[in-house]
């Protein structure tokens, strides 16, 4: 209602001219528009952006690298723990490799017989053998890299040794076709 009343004006103006009752009426009615449409359209908007994101080819590179770095480490933690450190506590005559740890603090003062043993019981312990196996996982995980850039620098060495042959440079083709038009 307009008559002597405070009225809210629309946003970036000062004041509103004098109106009769019922003009204002367009300012309290909600716009036709649907916000399921505008909110359909966003969505089909960030879609399509996201699409185009995800489908660039180092995005691809980048998933199918996690994956197999993935499935590596398995095989890695398999070949530490199932080949290499069988071979070195036969050799160091430890039965379990793993089990290697210290005692730091035991609460209990009873006999710790293995880490998991110790660690249910509170025990402060260094896993001595758990780092070593990691650390022996690592160097493995680091030399498989290393011969890998190895190979991948030694095919890019051979490639930049023996460059593609080019053909005539955009000058060449448009000299050639400027003397093919003179004649």
């Amino acid at each position: 209602m307009c008559g002597g009343g405070e009225i809210r004006t629309p946003e970036g103006f000062d004041t509103l001219p004098p109106f009769q009752d019922g003009a204002l009426d367009r300012y309290a009615t909600p716009p036709k528009f649907s916000i399921i449409k505008l909110l359909k359209v966003s969505y089909i908007h960030m879609l399509k952006e996201f699409k185009e994101f995800a489908m660039k080819g180092n995005m691809i590179d980048l998933a199918v690298g996690i994956i197999i770095g993935g499935a590596f480490g398995t095989v890695v933690k398999s070949l530490v723990d199932d080949v290499v450190m069988p071979v070195i506590s036969g050799l160091l005559k430890l039965p379990d490799f793993s089990n290697l740890f210290l005692i730091l603090r035991n609460p209990t003062g009873e006999t710790l017989t293995s880490l998991s043993v110790a660690r249910e019981a509170g025990a402060s312990v260094l896993a001595l053998g758990a780092f070593i196996n990691a650390f022996i996982a690592f160097l493995v995980v680091a030399l498989a890299l290393f011969f890998v850039i190895k190979g991948m620098n030694k095919l890019k060495k051979k490639e930049a040794e023996n460059p593609s042959p080019k053909g005539p440079s955009e000058l060449d083709v448009l000299m050639e076709i400027r003397d093919s038009l003179k004649k």
